[in-house]
């Protein structure tokens, strides 16, 4: 049965925190698809302030927190839905998700996670309410006993696996500054430059206020060349430009985080090789040692081998699970353990 076919005129509420404009792909390609989709945000403020208040405490925000949902259920009293899609689950409060399904109940609750269990205890607690949960993270698949399905590329990147350019840079890095990921991107651009291959590197910062405020608490941050940090976010179209130059992809995982990241999935969508400091890509059945260069973040060791050979193709079975679409398909239709899970 095809995705339009599943969703062709079905009702949707979906609900996520804002993540570099992922939700609003998701939506798109949902309507796409056929179905009539209303899309919350779920934090009541994308502050910086607010973000840092509910990640370390919650209950200080828990007034203006309930008044956004209560609006919300004001909002949506009247409205059946036939699925509820929650992305995250960082604030949502219980009686929001009971009064939900109390107004619909045939509604069908399904629960994605892009984070790890531990960095959200409201997740934890919200749980119980869903009738089909999913992580990214294959050890919390394991330890909460849910589904366990990564992320994904969307249509983008498979436009341009067909795009044929002579790559300007055999390395790019494009990423938020924090943690290591300065010093390891620099030293993978020092190599680059000591055996004359191309690189690109692009340090974010959300705030100019909380990069100096971590460079007086922040070691790692003491050691940042500040001329080489952007305050300004690249647009999404700069990004698919920088793709399309790239012949390799590095990818930096947070340290204490073991699932892949969506730059796992963009890149090798695009057909762009992978370097990633994520050793647990090895235990996936797209991996591919042409296609991806495993580091040590404490012991960075690359090749020329890596950059002079070219990408190895994908088969469309593949790419189809690893994309957007094929992540719709698990969520709404059926589930893909067995396939990744298959190298367990």
């Amino acid at each position: 049965m095809v995705l339009q076919d599943i969703l062709q005129s079905k009702k949707i509420l979906l609900f996520s925190v804002s993540f570099f404009n992922y939700e609003k792909i998701i939506g798109e390609r949902l309507k796409e698809l056929g179905a009539h989709v209303d899309f919350y945000d779920e934090r009541p403020s994308n502050s910086i302030f607010v973000k840092g208040l509910i990640r370390l405490k919650r209950e200080l925000y828990k007034v203006q927190i309930d008044k956004y949902f209560k609006r919300i259920l004001g909002e949506i009293k009247n409205k059946r839905y036939d699925y509820f899609l929650l992305i995250k689950g960082e604030v949502v409060p219980d009686f929001f998700i009971e009064e939900l399904k109390a107004l619909n109940p045939e509604i069908v609750m399904i629960y994605y996670n892009y984070d790890s269990f531990k960095n959200n205890p409201n997740a934890q607690s919200v749980l119980k309410y869903f009738d089909k949960k999913f992580t990214f993270d294959r050890r919390d698949a394991v330890d909460y006993k849910i589904n366990f399905r990564p992320l994904f590329f969307s249509n983008e990147y498979e436009e341009i696996r067909n795009f044929q350019a002579t790559f300007q840079f055999e390395s790019m890095f494009i990423g938020t500054a924090h943690t290591d990921r300065y010093l390891i991107s620099e030293k993978v651009k020092s190599w680059c430059d000591s055996n004359n291959f191309r690189s690109f590197a692009y340090y974010y910062s959300p705030s100019q206020y909380v990069f100096h405020f971590k460079r007086i608490f922040d070691k790692t941050f003491k050691k940042f060349d500040i001329k080489k940090i952007s305050f300004r976010s690249l647009e999404h179209g700069e990004i698919i430009e920088l793709y399309k130059k790239s012949k390799a992809v590095l990818d930096i995982n947070h340290p204490f985080q073991t699932g892949l990241t969506m730059r796992t999935f963009e890149a090798l969508g695009a057909g762009r090789k992978l370097i990633t400091t994520n050793a647990q890509v090895m235990d996936y059945p797209f991996y591919n040692p042409e296609n991806i260069l495993v580091i040590d973040r404490n012991n960075i060791v690359l090749n020329s081998v890596f950059f002079q050979t070219n990408f190895k193709a994908i088969s469309n079975e593949t790419l189809f699970l690893m994309s957007l679409d094929g992540w719709i398909d698990c969520l709404f239709n059926k589930e893909q353990d067995e396939y990744w899970l298959q190298n367990d």
